[in-house]
């Protein structure tokens, strides 16, 4: 996957996460973070290496969002895979 899909994903991604309100304090800070870490991503010009925290959030994000949000979550699995499989 080159840079041009990863933009498209990420800002697919930061779209979906826009468009949702958790109703509970730890999965608002999740996307808030996980933003964050999304728009610093958008905002590298060569590198798109994902910072390890960045890995942490995208799981917790999957683990609490799985059974209300499975949009999301299949969303954030994609970005997941294409990752690991890119060796970030």
């Amino acid at each position: 996957m080159n840079n041009q899909e990863i933009d498209q994903l990420l800002e697919k991604l930061k779209n979906e996460i826009e468009g949702i309100q958790p109703d509970d304090e730890k999965g608002q800070a999740l996307l808030r973070e996980l933003l964050a870490d999304i728009r610093e991503l958008l905002e590298r010009a060569e590198s798109k290496q994902a910072p390890a925290s960045m890995l942490g959030r995208l799981q917790a994000s999957i683990d609490h969002f799985e059974v209300t949000h499975p949009e999301l979550t299949a969303a954030l699995s994609s970005l997941s895979a294409i990752l690991s499989n890119a060796g970030i």
